[in-house]
């Protein structure tokens, strides 16, 4: 290999006999390289056929669709083939696929990486605003989305004047639409895939920001799929006989990791169940009817299934349990081992990132850490200068960036160099989260050193609730604050400053009238579900809003 580092990962990989013969055919230094070394070969080293498909999706009906590497190669190339003739893609075009989960998501994730195209993924909670902003600040040429949530985004969609093409993932047509079903059902599956280059951008997530609309988060080919295989490995517990369920939304960076790359550079099966609601019965019921033996979920899920009491269910096949996103609550630790005999394995990490702490396997497990630095990454705890602070000192939880930049750091927020460079303070890049290291190199979770809200391991910015708030003709004045849950860790409320007019409407009424309004505008999960009406916000003497005073005051009694 060109890259030393690369070159290391692979070899790792291959002493774990996790892909086959065809390892060091290599074309491109890139994930796309093991995904083109599995799936041109179901066969592994010793001759042995894998026992598991490559993806496995089931869906409350009882529908399924098993795919192995083989034949997620030759529909991923017919895919790439769509979105170069059918959708008049180029090599480093963007294209955002706003899709639940649906199997044809993880096909594009493959068709884009063969391509070079750039793929941006959203939640379906997403309102039509939210999908206009991504849609202007991204520069995407086509949009992506099922035949359900095509209708809410036409109304945005003429507006977007880079927008060449529109796909739907569905059986149903729509005037002016391509539909992926037809197009597969005719294309070619000779498709040969881009040579990128290590720096060319890969993925672009959408991450919230504090005084702004989310930012952009550029990573490239070189590096993110590759920074999932120790993590993969070594904290998931991931070998070519394992079956592997993440709970998470696609739209999140989480999917990707848990979803798409940990599993797959592995040899791994990836299970999803279409789970258009979360439900504890519905997790508990999966865990229990299928083969999965790996685990992964938010610490606000566990925190639901323990309270579910999964006891008397019989999960035959799960050996291994992870957790990510936000804290998790040393109590659910402990009833999820009473309840099921397993430990959660916790990790953490930021769509900036692979996995940068964690509790890896073989480790001992100190419930409540993020656990210790995963290889690559030298994290650090540091001061407001830069500089590393002794164990046990509260600071900004940082990756060490000189001499040498970790290569599954993301390399950019793309058109916001200014932010760029406020995410780098001396050596290090700092996540904007505070915590603490142990005398044993264990790293302790405090809390946001910004106003992001993590509420359930939605990272929510409130500026973007405030916006939608103060467009409601009841609201003068508005802050949102994080407020502590005893479920989701901490929720979004909203301090309300009243328009004069509506001081004397009902003030339950008006809550929910206001809650509702910001759903319709702003994706549903940011909504505020504390409101507290005020006759003015703390304000410094410039007259800016002091959330921090709020802040203080919601988290004083914990």
């Amino acid at each position: 290999f060109r890259s030393a580092v690369l070159s290391r990962c692979f070899l790792m990989i291959a002493r774990d006999d996790l892909l086959s013969r065809e390892l060091f055919c290599i074309e491109v230094k890139s994930f796309k390289v093991c995904l083109h070394v599995l799936m041109s070969s179901d066969v592994l080293q010793d001759g042995r056929k894998p026992a598991n498909p490559a993806f496995w999706w089931v869906s409350d009906e009882g529908e399924e669709v098993k795919w192995s590497f083989e034949e997620l190669g030759s529909l991923s190339r017919k895919a790439a083939n769509v979105l170069c003739e059918a959708c008049a893609l180029q090599r480093g075009d963007r294209a955002m696929a706003v899709l639940p989960r649906v199997p044809e998501w993880w096909l594009l994730n493959v068709a884009c990486m063969r391509a070079g195209i750039v793929f941006i993924p959203g939640t379906s909670q997403l309102t039509a605003k939210d999908i206009s902003y991504r849609l202007q600040a991204s520069k995407a040429k086509c949009i992506i989305t099922s035949d359900t949530l095509a209708p809410a985004l036409e109304s945005v969609l003429p507006g977007s004047q880079f927008l060449r093409s529109k796909l739907i993932v569905g059986r149903g047509s729509r005037a002016g639409w391509l539909n992926l079903k037809e197009l597969l059902a005719v294309a070619s599956a000779d498709h040969e895939c881009v040579k990128t280059r290590s720096h060319e951008p890969m993925v672009v997530y959408f991450t919230s920001g504090t005084t702004g609309f989310p930012k952009m988060v550029v990573q490239s080919h070189s590096s993110y799929g590759i920074g999932f295989a120790t993590t993969g490995r070594y904290w998931m517990n991931l070998t070519p006989s394992d079956i592997m369920w993440n709970t998470s939304d696609t739209g999140w960076a989480k999917s990707a990791w848990g979803s798409v790359f940990a599993p797959w550079v592995c040899g791994s099966c990836v299970f999803v169940h279409n789970m258009p609601q979360f439900k504890p019965e519905v997790i508990a019921e999966t865990l229990s009817r299928y083969p999965i033996t790996t685990f992964c979920t938010a610490p606000t899920a566990f925190c639901m299934l323990v309270q579910h009491d999964v006891s008397s269910y019989k999960f035959l096949s799960l050996k291994h349990c992870v957790t990510g996103g936000e804290a998790l609550n040393p109590e659910v630790f402990a009833k999820w081992k009473i309840q099921t005999g397993l430990d959660i394995h916790e990790g953490y990490g930021q769509t900036e990132t692979v996995a940068i702490c964690a509790n890896m396997k073989g480790m001992k497990i100190k419930p409540g850490s993020l656990g210790k630095a995963v290889p690559p990454y030298d994290v650090q705890i540091v001061d407001d200068h830069g500089a590393v602070v002794p164990a046990g000192e509260e600071g900004t939880i940082a990756v060490r960036v000189q001499p040498t930049r970790p290569f599954c750091l993301f390399s950019q927020y793309l058109d916001n160099p200014e932010q760029t460079a406020a995410s780098m303070r001396g050596d290090f890049y700092v996540t904007g989260d505070r915590g603490v290291m142990d005398e044993e190199g264990y790293v302790w979770f405090v809390g946001r050193a910004d106003d992001i809200i993590n509420s359930a391991g939605y990272r929510i910015g409130p500026f973007e609730v405030e916006s939608a708030l103060l467009q409601h003709p009841a609201v003068s004045e508005v802050a949102v604050v994080s407020s502590p849950d005893p479920v989701r860790g901490e929720v979004v409320k909203a301090f309300i400053v009243l328009a004069p007019a509506f001081v004397s409407h009902d003030p339950e009424k008006l809550t929910h009238e206001l809650q509702q309004h910001v759903k319709k505008v702003t994706a549903p999960y940011k909504y505020p579900r504390k409101v507290e009406f005020v006759q003015g916000l703390p304000k410094t003497a410039t007259g800016k809003i002091q959330r921090k005073v709020l802040r203080s005051k919601e988290w004083a009694s914990i």
